[in-house]
């Protein structure tokens, strides 16, 4: 069935209560959609096992959704703080038939990233795709009210913790396994209230081509996916009600875009059906450029 786009999923979120981080779905007034009924899988992750950072919601849940829907087996990683969130995409991964291990922990922690890669290989017999999707997110009002360790701790978590678990997972990862990072669309727009996050999207960006570049040779695809205004739970957190309300309306399709709409691009970059795709970063923004 055709729907327009414009319309098919909310264009506004009214009386959404704010939220402290890091945002819980369950606290949601307007749950997001992360393809529980819409996504249909078609084998096209057969046999593989994937492992997603922040996938106890947002685009994480709809990915460990789509994938196990496909094929894979799921292990998923996630602030401790997020458990009965993480417990949800558990339920969905296994109602699909397939595997889904939990694994909570700080990715700004460089063992951690470690162990997160071992335990995956360890309980789900391999790594065949490494999505880093979990992000921590800064708003600044001027360059006085930025934090120092607040930046730090967001370029530990946005940017160091990609490198090491790409560190970390490449020896485990056979010829035409993937990588896919989360970037966005602030990498390039770049916001004034927004500088330190989307200073650490653009650094993914970079690093994105750059392990491509490193890791093609061993027959490992490195991609990433840009999202624009997107409902998740780190809506809430910085926003106040008033933008909540109209999130997403000053883009060309005039709405926020859900989770799920976001899964088949991870599904894509993930499988054969991009097989000849490497150092990309795919779009996802409702119609606003970003090359």
């Amino acid at each position: 069935m055709i729907e327009d786009p414009r319309t098919s999923q909310p264009t506004s979120f009214p009386d959404e209560p704010q939220q402290p981080s890091p945002g819980l779905t369950t606290e949601m007034r307007t749950k997001p959609d992360h393809g529980e009924d819409s996504y249909v899988g078609k084998g096209l992750l057969e046999g593989q096992v994937a492992l997603i950072t922040g996938g106890d919601s947002g685009i994480g849940r709809a990915v460990a959704i789509a994938y196990a829907r496909e094929g894979a087996n799921v292990a998923i990683s996630y602030l401790s703080e997020e458990q009965t969130d993480a417990e949800e995409t558990q339920k969905w991964v296994e109602k699909a038939g397939k595997r889904c291990i939990l694994l909570p922990g700080d990715i700004r922690d460089r063992d951690h990233c470690v162990k997160l890669v071992e335990r995956t290989v360890a309980e789900l017999g391999g790594l065949n795709i490494l999505v880093n999707n979990a992000a921590a997110q800064t708003m600044n009002e001027g360059l006085d009210s930025i934090d120092d360790d607040e930046m730090q701790a967001a370029f530990s978590a946005n940017v160091f913790a990609m490198i090491r678990l790409a560190k970390a997972a490449a020896p485990h990862m056979k010829p035409g396994s993937a990588i896919i990072n989360t970037t966005s669309e602030q990498a390039k727009v770049a916001g004034k209230n927004m500088i330190v996050y989307a200073a650490t999207k653009g650094a993914i960006s970079s690093l994105t081509v750059g392990l491509s570049n490193l890791l093609s040779g061993d027959g490992i695809r490195v991609n990433a996916v840009a999202p624009g205004p997107i409902w998740t739970p780190i809506q809430p957190i910085a926003k106040s009600p008033e933008e909540l309300e109209t999130l997403g309306q000053n883009t060309p399709l005039g709405r926020a875009g859900q989770p799920g709409e976001l899964a088949p691009a991870y599904v894509m970059l993930a499988s054969t059906e991009g097989s000849y795709m490497s150092g990309n970063v795919v779009a996802v923004t409702g119609g606003v450029p970003i090359s």
